[in-house]
């Protein structure tokens, strides 16, 4: 079948065409962390200042993943995988396309993440680890989804009867039980700047 395919990306647009025509520098921040550990605010708090800054981000979450693109995939491992397989494909067309990507997941393995990272390329996976011990995030529930899991109403959940594990060297980590929102939303938006901002 691949003897039928015929790239054409040579007469495309290039990506540092894109890159200079949205003054921008595009990757993918990949932000990993427990159910309510603080990702999809801050993924959308940091959507909301690199836009108000001028430049022009996107954020990749569940919601707009399993509603499209996923919305046939269930949540065994495999089925997780590939789900997390497809958002890397996405986020590598929007680097592609001279877009920030910010990818809101909680991705619980390093191999998961590892074949986010080759996927997207490694030059563009900016890892940002959004850190709450599980405690705080089981005390914070915020969709109730760890009262369901002890309850056994939900199986294979990440941190009650599925394991996370810790990206070992994130490009950033943020504690957010040890600091407030805003604070934490500083960092990384002031993190986010230094990288996207062409030189």
């Amino acid at each position: 079948m691949s003897e039928h395919i015929h790239p054409i990306f040579e007469r495309l647009l290039s990506r540092r065409e894109r890159e200079e025509r949205l003054g921008q520098r595009s990757c993918t921040f990949w932000l990993t962390g427990l159910s309510g550990s603080g990702k999809s605010t801050l993924a959308q708090g940091l959507e909301r200042r690199l836009f108000e800054a001028g430049f022009f981000p996107q954020v990749l979450d569940g919601d707009n993943i399993r509603t499209g693109i996923s919305n046939n995939l269930g949540f065994s491992p495999e089925e997780r995988r590939e789900n997390i397989r497809r958002i890397a494909e996405v986020a590598r067309l929007y680097c592609q396309s001279g877009l920030i990507a910010i990818c809101s997941f909680i991705s619980p393995t390093v191999a998961i993440r590892a074949m986010a990272r080759d996927i997207i390329g490694a030059d563009d996976f900016v890892e940002v680890h959004v850190h709450a011990p599980l405690a705080v995030c089981e005390a914070r529930d915020v969709k109730g989804l760890y009262q369901k899991a002890r309850a056994g109403e939900i199986r294979g959940f990440t941190g009650i009867d599925a394991p996370y594990e810790q990206p070992p060297e994130p490009d950033l980590r943020l504690d957010t039980h040890e600091q407030d929102l805003e604070d934490s939303l500083d960092l990384l938006f002031t993190f986010a700047r230094q990288r996207v901002e062409q030189p």
